[in-house]
């Protein structure tokens, strides 16, 4: 239930004003993919492609390319990093599926909007000033995709922390009584 939870609130938080490039995407992504139902995987990829081509036709008013195919494939890589991390989710672990994710999107997304659009030169040049105008959006990525993978990851250890701490009130309190 949280990874769909997540996956819900990392779409809306896209269509809200927020520092660009600082949102939940690959955290909600990596969730899904380690917590998520598998046959349910389709999920994730029909929402973050949907509000893609609802942001940039209708919010934005750009017309619809093919760098968005290569995002989505961005999103399906994602899920599948998340699924490495089904049966062993470990600090060290998560923290390199965040930063994986965010150096992944930066390399594929730039190189992408460099191919797809003609913004720069189509040359090595052209290319390196794509990725040169990314940078200042590279570090809030990284850091929401850390600040949010944490946080996600975090919720259910939290939650069942949580419960057990209740369960005990709970039965040390029946047991006061009786």
């Amino acid at each position: 239930m949280l990874a769909y939870l997540f996956l819900l609130v990392a779409v809306a938080i896209r269509f809200l004003p927020h520092p660009l490039a600082f949102t939940p995407v690959a955290a909600s992504l990596l969730f899904f993919g380690a917590r998520g139902a598998r046959r349910q995987v389709w999920v994730p990829l029909a929402l973050l492609a949907a509000s893609d081509v609802a942001l940039t036709t209708v919010v934005y008013a750009y017309r619809f390319s093919f760098d968005h195919l290569v995002t989505w494939a961005w999103y399906g890589a994602v899920l599948w990093l998340g699924a490495r991390l089904r049966q062993n989710v470990r600090p060290l672990r998560l923290i390199f599926a965040a930063l994986a994710s965010s150096v992944s999107f930066f390399l594929v997304s730039n190189f992408a909007v460099w191919a797809a659009w003609n913004m720069y030169p189509k040359n090595l040049a052209g290319l390196m000033m794509s990725y040169a105008a990314a940078l200042p959006f590279f570090h809030r990525a990284v850091q929401g995709d850390l600040f949010f993978t944490s946080v996600m990851f975090a919720t259910p250890v939290l939650l069942h922390h949580l419960s057990s701490a209740g369960d005990r009130i709970i039965s040390s309190h029946c047991k006061e009584t009786a």
